[in-house]
């Protein structure tokens, strides 16, 4: 049986183009066959002939017709539906793999198979994930570079600021210095992205909440956290960056946070309210974008150098999860992360 499939598939041709042809072709022979062959089966003993007799084709005759036109309608809509499959399934594939590459751009290639159309499209798809993970290697190593390249001045900076004898001037030198690197860390966590090799952990989701809550109240932030939730499979820096910038734009824009849990067997939603003016309706999806900001200054004292919220959105989806804003109804910007509670993309 083995030997006779691996026979008939050599013997099939390459293009799709030549499949369906062959596939109509044995349509309409079996068809012809199987309609000739129950005409013949069907087809009445001649009458005798009687000099009454009124001529035209017998009841079966018309019977026999019809059933030919049924074996024949029914075989060009197998054939379709077959068609159909041969061409529709190699485009599920490719779409099925585009969607896991979006989660996980490190996923096996496709696999070399179906007609010579599929084949080149597999593998034009497989030279097109190559050379994505070939630029996010060069990523990766430009931001290492870069990293290296500009903390290095900036510790010789720190230095000699403490040399600087009036106390304004070290204190204002001190605090460009914390601005420039805080613009580098955000720059480099964005480009960096979800491309770090972090590990997937069941992640105690309360222990990180009071966490953050007891980091911002070290600093003399109001930050509470409402409800609980189980463990959470995420990769644990990654949530937490995501987290931290929700509740550091809530502070900054509203001086105070609120963390609410809200749990469910099939997803976990985390939500950061604020008490601030919130957003006009047409921007709370402009202000995900990288480098947007609503007023638009680029002073840190008034939101930073707007990857905050860009940073979260991407640990979202790579979470396989949702980032929205919305206004509340008693005022103030309302930060709702989705996660579902599934197992490690890809």
């Amino acid at each position: 049986m083995g030997r006779a499939l691996m026979a008939a598939r050599r013997l099939m041709p390459a293009t799709l183009f030549g499949r369906l042809a062959l596939l109509l072709l044995v349509t309409a022979l079996i068809s012809h066959v199987l309609a000739l062959t129950m005409m013949f089966e069907l087809r009445p003993m001649p009458p005798r002939h009687h000099p009454d007799d009124v001529g035209g084709p017998p009841p079966m005759m018309h019977l026999g017709l019809l059933l030919d036109i049924a074996i024949r309608l029914a075989a060009v809509a197998l054939a379709a539906w077959v068609g159909a499959s041969w061409v529709s399934q190699p485009i599920k594939r490719l779409a099925q793999a585009a969607l896991e590459l979006g989660h996980d751009i490190g996923r096996p290639p496709l696999q070399m198979q179906g007609p010579k159309e599929c084949r080149e499209a597999t593998q034009v798809f497989n030279q097109m994930q190559a050379q994505i993970q070939q630029q996010l290697s060069d990523r990766d190593r430009f931001v290492a570079a870069v990293s290296h390249d500009l903390r290095t001045p900036l510790t010789r900076l720190r230095l000699r600021a403490e040399g600087i004898e009036h106390p304004e001037q070290r204190r204002k030198f001190q605090q460009d210095i914390v601005e420039m690197d805080e613009m580098i860390r955000s720059t480099l966590d964005y480009l960096r992205g979800s491309a770090d090799p972090e590990a997937w952990v069941l992640l105690d989701i309360d222990a990180l909440a009071d966490s953050i809550r007891e980091d911002h109240a070290a600093g003399g932030h109001e930050v509470t956290v409402v409800g609980s939730a189980a463990p959470l499979l995420a990769q644990a820096s990654a949530l937490r960056r995501c987290l931290v910038n929700l509740v550091e734009n809530a502070i900054r824009y509203g001086e105070c946070a609120q963390i609410r849990l809200v749990d469910t067997p099939d997803s976990l939603r985390i939500e950061v309210h604020d008490r601030g003016p919130g957003l006009p309706e047409g921007e709370l999806n402009k202000v995900m974008a990288p480098f947007y900001r609503v007023e638009g200054s680029r002073n840190r004292q008034h939101g930073g150098v707007g990857l905050g919220l860009s940073i979260a959105h991407d640990i979202a989806r790579h979470h396989q999860g949702q980032l929205q804003l919305s206004n509340a109804a008693a005022g103030g910007l309302v930060a709702r992360l989705s996660l579902p509670r599934v197992a490690k993309p890809g």
